[in-house]
């Protein structure tokens, strides 16, 4: 037990030293381009194939649910319920998932490798700090990819869902997205998408945590892989549910404030 609060307290302070060092990143644009173009083109086809099913599935599932319970006159809130399911949670989720399974293995993997061969050893030896020099660019690539696979994913489950209605519904492309964009609002689109922010930085610091602290020769680099993605997955899971909750309470507590402020105004009486 008091070694597992050791190595948690280890980890925090890891994490937490971990957003000191992402400007630095910014002094290694090229370490920073390869590894962004390795985490978002290395996850597109996974990318696809998530979009593609859970705009199709979800749509065949939905429509099936709201003809048996409104009748064949509630299909047209079809596109809403899918928009609003989509944007808030399946793609942020579904890109938080992609990314913590591909990327929280390979920065396991890469830089337990590089413990193994004593590559980190050799930076600290030169004076060079591993954060900044391996960790800031790979925790700034998965805080900038996650959101824009997460848009990537949105938009091809939408696509999805209308080629399902067009095969076997009687929506046209112009009445589908008016009605997407009915109820979908920048208010709920925005804080959905950067929660992913959340997500990326917490699948770097876990990925690189574990291969940064890798042992035991081959062996460990293959553990550092598999806790990583564990771990990483684990907190995409938890962190999602804690952030719905804050952005909800943030939210009910801007919307007080305004109407408080309106209350107040002595012109709000003339509107």
């Amino acid at each position: 037990m008091l070694a597992f609060l050791e190595n948690l307290g280890h980890a925090l302070h890891f994490a937490w030293r971990g957003l000191f060092v992402l400007p630095f990143s910014l002094r290694r644009l090229h370490s920073l381009h390869v590894q962004l173009h390795q985490i978002l083109l290395g996850a597109l086809p996974l990318g696809v194939a998530a979009g593609v099913a859970i705009g199709a599935v979800v749509w065949l599932h939905l429509r099936g649910t709201l003809q048996t319970v409104g009748g064949p006159g509630a299909v047209q809130y079809l596109p809403q319920a899918l928009a609003l399911a989509v944007v808030l949670e399946f793609a942020p989720l579904a890109a938080g998932l992609i990314v913590a399974g591909r990327s929280g293995a390979s920065l396991g993997a890469e830089l337990g490798s590089m413990r193994l061969t004593e590559q980190i050893d050799a930076l600290e030896v030169l004076g060079l700090s591993p954060l900044r020099e391996l960790v800031a660019p790979r925790l700034l690539a998965c805080m900038l990819a996650l959101p824009l696979l997460t848009l990537f994913i949105a938009y091809l489950a939408l696509g999805a869902g209308y080629a399902a209605e067009a095969l076997g519904g009687s929506l046209s492309w112009t009445q589908y997205r008016m009605e997407c964009l009915r109820v979908l609002t920048l208010s709920d689109a925005v804080p959905a998408v950067l929660k992913t922010v959340v997500f990326g930085y917490l699948i770097g610091v876990t990925g690189c945590w574990f291969g940064m602290n890798a042992r035991g020769g081959t062996e460990g680099v293959g553990a550092a892989a598999t806790r990583g993605v564990v771990v990483s997955i684990f907190l995409v899971l938890v962190s999602d549910v804690v952030l719905v909750k804050l952005i909800q309470v943030l939210r009910e507590a801007w919307i007080d404030r305004v109407h408080l402020v309106l209350a107040c105004c002595p012109l709000s009486s003339l509107l």
